[in-house]
């Protein structure tokens, strides 16, 4: 059975890998909506090869020139907050694919959620920001939230998720019940092994030298600074329900591990795989089902060995940070997560030095007046805060 999907970001790093996938496997996923900025020309031809129904882009100016580029398609371009949230909440569609980055996802992941539709979600600065209300809707609205990120994938498959039916409604069941520790692991990034003295000399080009992905610049910037494996344990806290005492992170160079679970009784139980998005993102598009593909395999005789490491937090402080703002909680998060964005893209202009992010970042925590359960209204204000 054909499973209809709406891929927000779909001429990111996350959307054109999915389309890849849609491209691999006709027959299971058929494309009925996208959402893209204003990279014009791959949307055109993803337009031309998927032929969603609807396309949304950032502005008219760009809806029309998209328009200009496919003649003769029936694909309906809209554009603006509007023309995301229609093609959120496209009627047909099953599955939304949350690959658009930072917090611009935000009011459309909730409208799809309001629609009772099933998230694939690869965009953590969702749960980051506003995590209790995402999880809040999900609950209320009884869909489904399936992570994309690779550790939190590795996590949710260690859990051995199933579906129950009940009366009609499906649910899924995951054996958090049972943990005792969630373990994230992180490569370390390219400064992993470089003198704590010599980071403040780096320059964009050398973050951007990832040892085993292959990513976008922010995303490869934060797993340099370790502010990614921050962020992925409060996205870890609300996907799980797990408290931060009960989240470890570990270096692991040699990203072949991507997560595990440690059980009530001891057992410990990863998920193994090249350092490959495209099967995360298959996972969660095909769930609760595994399909086939033509991905390289894991030859476990090659590898030398496997390491893990504890994470310096004195080096890195990005990650410490982050623990601090999701235990306190609230609107801090949001606010910790936008000045973190934004100082990310100061380094990559070469306006900041490297060093100067988790400072910048410090800073904003520290004279933002926190604002317990927030509605939306308060995690869009905190998240101006943290940007201005």
């Amino acid at each position: 059975m054909t499973k209809k999907i709406t891929l927000l970001g779909s001429t990111g790093s996350i959307g054109t890998q999915a389309l890849e996938i849609v491209r691999e496997h006709p027959g299971d996923f058929k494309v009925c909506a996208m959402a893209a900025g204003s990279n014009i020309d791959l949307c055109a031809e993803q337009i031309k090869e998927f032929a969603p129904q609807l396309v949304s882009v950032s502005s008219k100016a760009v809806a029309e020139k998209l328009e200009s580029k496919i003649v003769g398609s029936k694909t309906q371009v809209l554009y603006g907050e509007e023309g995301l949230l229609t093609v959120a909440t496209h009627f047909e569609s099953e599955l939304v694919i949350a690959g658009m980055s930072g917090t611009k996802a935000l009011k459309p992941t909730l409208a799809a959620i309001a629609a009772k539709k099933n998230i694939a979600l690869a965009n953590k600065e969702l749960l980051v920001s506003a995590g209790a209300l995402i999880t809040g809707e999900v609950k209320k609205q009884g869909v489904h939230l399936i992570p994309i990120d690779s550790e939190h994938s590795a996590i949710w498959q260690s859990l051995s998720p199933h579906q129950e039916n009940n009366n009609g409604i499906q649910k899924i069941l995951l054996n958090t019940n049972e943990i005792r520790k969630i373990i994230i692991t992180g490569s370390g990034g390219p400064f992993r092994q470089l003198p704590a003295e010599k980071l403040i000399e780096q320059k964009p080009e050398a973050a951007l030298k990832h040892p085993n992905w292959s990513m976008g610049k922010k995303i490869t910037v934060d797993s340099a600074t370790l502010f990614n494996k921050g962020l992925e344990v409060i996205e870890a806290h609300f996907l799980f329900n797990i408290a931060y005492q009960n989240i470890e992170v570990l270096i692991h160079p040699q990203s072949i591990i991507h997560s595990m679970v440690e059980f009530i009784d001891g057992s410990v139980v990863g998920q193994l795989g090249l350092p490959d998005m495209k099967l995360p993102i298959q996972y969660a598009m095909a769930f609760p089902k595994r399909i086939q593909n033509k991905f390289p395999r894991l030859d476990l005789a090659k590898l030398q060995s496997l390491t893990f490491e504890k994470p310096d937090l004195n080096k890195f402080p990005g990650l410490k940070l982050a623990y601090d703002a999701g235990t306190a909680g609230g609107t801090l998060p949001a606010v910790m997560n936008a000045a973190n964005e934004t100082a990310v893209y100061l380094f990559l202009d070469s306006k900041i030095k490297f060093t100067d992010i988790p400072v910048y970042v410090k800073e904003k925590m520290q004279k933002h007046q926190n604002i317990l359960n927030p509605d939306l209204e308060a995690i869009l204000k905190a998240d101006a805060e943290g940007r201005a």
